[in-house]
């Protein structure tokens, strides 16, 4: 007999107490050993529309819903006994006719209980003559009963999607199998139908059945579901990312999607599905900073459990950790990196030195950042021909000429102190590597491969096997603040036809995303020519438009924080779920300061908006969006050059994207008067 857990029972078995969840879990222990339920008191719940729903008891009040035939046992739901009654008697489990996936449906007779039984929550004005006779058309009028049933529309649902508005739909949404709604909420923004998936003999083992019930093998898999279920992407995947974390790739791959669309969640499936499939398989997950590094091992142990063998095996990095553990075992020593006050003093040095004109000490250190150093550049001969991409201070054969002593210079004093920079150790190891046979790695998957540097893609593009599934990049060209673009391509990383978009974003509101995407361009193109399509985004859930406010003093802003975080609190939104953003270190202490004395202060997160990735939130707050700050008027008068402004402007925008996006439920953004150009931007 087959055994699963659905995500329904995931979700209502977080909500509760510990001493109950305690319970909950010997319960579903004992019915995998004994699926009959003998000693749990099994009673068919009689007035549900499904006959095959019953309930067992786990202590006085509690009580376990699960679906039962002869082939399967399903643990649907679980919560105090008139409620866990009350689910089942409101549900069916069935394969859905026409595309063969199970769904949990509700039955549409008993939605009165919760909604109106029409979806239009419009309401309108009193008639106005024949103003009101014309009637705004469904949204989805024009889709017949044969497209509605091919994404999964429940047949007695029909006439409600075809009735629904759009204020009205994500009540209705909510209602509904969420393959039906996100292809509803795609046709909704696009104008396009998802093509369905192919039907399967097995209705479990469909794609849209295997995002929201899961097949358990055995204890130590059960376990694991039980030991992390408010984690429900560790356990249920969306069909997209499913596709992405199972197919094979003959080269270098990448995902890529907006903010919330599942890029990260697909990165760890697919390293615990590689080790998994081959148990001699090392696999290494790196991403930009160590405590990204560090939230992706906690997630690894959500997929996999630490016996298993399959924890080990992986190793979770940043960028730079892993570089550095690579040049120990190959030189015995760590790298001795070079500050930028090191590299500035030794760049004015060597420029007196050689008697340089006519180039000031701004552009001569991102000329060295942005160009010699981040390509490796050994000789005025590559630096002749490099293409120095995205820089508009064009520079002829004489003007390099004249630079290149100085950079040789700095190269040399560097190396006479035994000093390097982090482009030069990731180089070194590329070239190591490259033409070795054997690699430490089988395979290698790369979080926040946006903001990867170009000695840094070499590395990894060294350090991976060149097989099938060797390198996997996951991205968005939309949150890249920390590099300046390039060609993958031409360092041999060509994902062109091996690269793949997310389009259902899970992580934030529709009335947050949309105000967000108005931050960046409708299409993002990398310099391979790639774009990145931002229209066609659904985001699964509704929630309150985000809120801007311009105040007079900062006093002013931070009772306007204040008071928005303190109703927060009141709603029930717990303080660790509550994050505040500010531009730059220095002003946390503002943000602090906003929310000093409230419940749970201390256990708010208030950080720079660049460690904002990876963070998520039910509520966000932006602070101190004030002209000078964002864009940040140092960044602005450092610009070496037009590209350099050009490219300030842009990761600044991107900057405030990353930390809005990081918003689950609510959004505020506050300055001071006069507030940041931007905010303009987002409230169009």
């Amino acid at each position: 007999m087959n055994f699963l857990i659905a995500d329904t029972f995931t979700a209502s078995f977080n909500r509760l107490s510990g001493v109950d969840q305690k319970a909950v879990k010997a319960s579903v222990f004992d019915l995998q050993m004994d699926p009959a339920g003998n000693g749990l008191q099994l009673h068919r719940i009689d007035k549900s529309k499904d006959p095959n729903f019953w309930s067992a008891r786990v202590n006085r009040d509690v009580r376990l819903i699960v679906h039962k035939t002869v082939d399967s046992l399903l643990v649907a739901y679980v919560d105090h006994h008139d409620d866990a009654y009350a689910w089942a008697e409101r549900r069916r489990i069935e394969a859905h006719p026409r595309t063969g996936a199970i769904q949990i449906v509700e039955v549409r007779e008993r939605v009165e209980d919760v909604a109106p039984a029409t979806f239009d929550f419009v309401f309108p004005e009193p008639a106005r003559g024949k103003e009101a006779e014309a009637a705004a058309p469904g949204l989805f009028s024009a889709l017949d009963d044969d497209a509605l049933l091919s994404i999964g529309v429940p047949a007695d649902w029909l006439a409600d999607v075809r009735a629904a508005n759009e204020d009205g739909f994500f009540v209705l949404a909510g209602h509904l199998p969420a393959e039906a709604s996100e292809a509803l909420l795609e046709y909704a923004a696009t104008g396009r139908l998802a093509t369905p998936a192919p039907v399967v003999a097995d209705p479990f083992t469909h794609p849209d059945a295997l995002r929201r019930i899961r097949p358990i093998a055995d204890q130590e898999e059960l376990e694991q579901a039980l030991a992390f279920p408010w984690e429900k992407w560790g356990v249920f995947l969306h069909p997209s990312q499913r596709a992405l974390v199972e197919r094979p790739f003959s080269g270098p791959a990448r995902v890529a999607g907006s903010a919330g669309t599942g890029k990260t969640i697909v990165a760890i499936h697919r390293a615990v599905r590689l080790a998994r499939e081959n148990p001699s398989a090392r696999i290494l997950l790196a991403s930009f900073s160590q405590p990204l590094a560090d939230a992706l091992a906690k997630k690894i142990l959500v997929l996999a459990p630490e016996t298993g063998g399959i924890v080990p095996r992986i190793t979770t990095a940043s960028f730079r950790e892993i570089a550095e553990q690579m040049f120990q075992l190959e030189h015995g020593v760590k790298p001795r990196v070079a500050t930028d006050a090191i590299l500035r003093e030794r760049l004015r040095v060597a420029a007196t030195t050689t008697d340089l004109k006519g180039f000031s000490e701004r552009f001569l250190l991102s000329e060295w950042t942005n160009v010699v150093d981040a390509w490796g550049l050994t000789s005025l001969d590559t630096y002749s021909t490099v293409p120095r991409m995205g820089r508009k201070s064009r520079l002829g054969p004489n003007q390099r000429a004249r630079l290149w002593p100085v950079f040789a210079a700095v190269r040399e004093a560097l190396a006479a102190d035994r000093y390097t920079t982090w482009a030069d150790v990731f180089t070194g190891l590329a070239e190591a590597l490259v033409h070795r046979p054997s690699k430490p790695f089988n395979h290698v998957i790369i979080d926040e491969a946006q903001d990867l540097a170009p000695a840094e893609l070499r590395f990894f593009a060294a350090l991976a096997p060149a097989r099938p599934d060797g390198l996997f990049l996951s991205g968005d060209i939309g949150q890249r603040i920390f590099q300046h673009p390039y060609s993958w391509a031409s360092l041999g990383v060509d994902v062109r036809g091996r690269s793949h978009t997310l389009k259902v974003c899970y992580r934030t509101s529709q009335q947050i995303r949309r105000a967000a995407d108005r931050l960046l361009p409708t299409i993002l193109r990398d310099a391979d020519g790639a774009e990145d399509e931002r229209r066609g985004i659904v985001s699964v859930f509704n929630g309150p438009p985000p809120k801007v406010k311009s105040l007079a003093t900062v006093a002013a802003e931070a009772e306007t924080v204040r008071d928005a975080v303190a109703t927060w609190l009141s709603e029930g939104i717990v303080a660790l779920e509550i994050g505040l953003f500010v531009r730059t270190p220095q002003l946390v202490a503002r943000a602090r300061s906003a929310i000093s004395g409230l419940p749970g202060a201390d256990q708010m997160v208030t950080a720079p908006m660049s460690l904002a990735k990876g963070l998520e939130f039910r509520a966000v707050v932006v602070m101190a969006c004030d002209e000078g700050i964002l864009p940040l008027d140092e960044r602005v008068a450092d610009a070496a050059d037009e590209a350099e402004l050009d490219d300030v402007y842009e990761t600044e925008r991107r900057l405030l994207y990353v930390a809005c996006t990081r918003a689950r439920e609510h959004l505020l953004l506050t300055g001071v008067s006069p507030t940041s150009e931007y905010l303009a931007d987002f409230t169009q």
